[in-house]
């Protein structure tokens, strides 16, 4: 159940979405009219090309609820949340689609496992009703590939309704193209995570907004997702364990040759020469970039005055 003095933001990014929004927003607010939420609707619109920004601000006279934040350009979705998370009040946050494939009457459920101790509650699109070849067979592969590189062992990573505590979208910043990766970077701020089955419905309106270059943008946010799971407080982890290794092997190689020059043998045209300089190089320049990695996240964590841990409570039997 909800606390009635319990606020919920709802955001909804859109990009060409003119056909779908009305029909969406009417049936967020009967949802949450039902269930006697207390909720507001942020909708982000993207940049959008259409007549999506005529159609959102008529519908603004007619919602009270209704915020309309619209970007200058056509940023991404990352960046559409992103504005959405920074414009909300609530104490639970929810995120969907604007495309209607997300169903509103998926929501009451997600608050009512958030409001059972979870900081984060995903969807899981079981039944999804999309294209198999396009969409179907890349989404599990990549959602078993992001669940093997960061140990978040999801089914759905790409689906957009989720909801969150307040408290751990502020702590998550957002950049580039990395909304696919909330649930990974949730559980860096220690984020209690649950993923529940949810409803997935044909599109209706317009087209798809992802290409196949999709798949390589993936590909590169999950790198910089790794590193930032793996070494985030402690990057000479990852770049001096490396250097170490690299200047290790150069030492064996250039300890062989040199037993080898001793016993009157030429190895100047040994290729085992130049791959110990090389090794010995990269080694230096590895550790180098290890401790200018701890600098630059010493200076960012203090300078932001952002801790390297998270409180979940505190209890103490000080009654002074």
């Amino acid at each position: 159940m909800s606390d009635i003095n319990q606020l919920v933001s709802i955001i909804i990014p859109v990009f060409n979405e003119s056909e779908s929004i009305s029909y969406l927003l009417d049936e967020v607010i009967s949802i949450m009219s039902d269930h006697k939420f207390n909720f507001e609707l942020i909708v982000v619109n993207d940049g959008s090309k259409d007549n999506t920004h005529r159609v959102l601000k008529k519908l603004t006279l007619e919602i009270k609820e209704l915020s309309v934040i619209s970007l200058r350009k056509n940023y991404g979705q990352t960046a559409a949340m992103s504005a959405g998370f920074d414009n909300s009040r609530g104490d639970i946050v929810i995120t969907l689609d604007g495309d209607l494939q997300n169903d509103p009457n998926d929501i009451p459920k997600l608050i009512s496992e958030i409001n059972n101790g979870y900081d984060l509650i995903c969807g899981w699109r079981f039944d999804r009703k999309d294209k198999l070849i396009n969409r179907k067979i890349p989404s599990k592969l990549a959602n078993k590939l992001i669940a093997q590189v960061t140990g978040l062992k999801l089914h759905d990573y790409g689906c957009s309704l989720k909801a969150f505590k307040k408290e751990i979208v502020d702590d998550i910043k957002l950049y580039g193209e990395l909304h696919r990766f909330l649930p990974v970077l949730a559980n860096i701020e220690g984020a209690r995570i649950k993923e529940i089955k949810v409803n997935h419905r044909s599109r209706k309106y317009g087209s798809s907004k992802y290409g196949i270059d999709r798949t390589f943008r993936v590909l590169m946010d999950l790198l910089t997702v790794w590193f930032m799971t793996k070494f985030l407080t402690r990057p000479m982890y990852g770049f001096g364990f490396a250097g170490i290794i690299s200047i290790f092997i150069s030492l064996i190689m250039s300890s062989y040759l040199i037993v080898l020059k001793i016993m009157g043998e030429d190895i100047g045209n040994r290729p085992m020469l130049m791959f110990s300089l090389i090794l010995g190089i990269a080694g230096v320049q590895l550790f180098s970039f290890g401790l200018l990695s701890e600098l630059l996240i010493r200076t960012y964590h203090e300078s932001q005055s952002r801790p390297i841990y998270r409180i979940r409570s505190i209890i103490s039997t000080n009654k002074n």
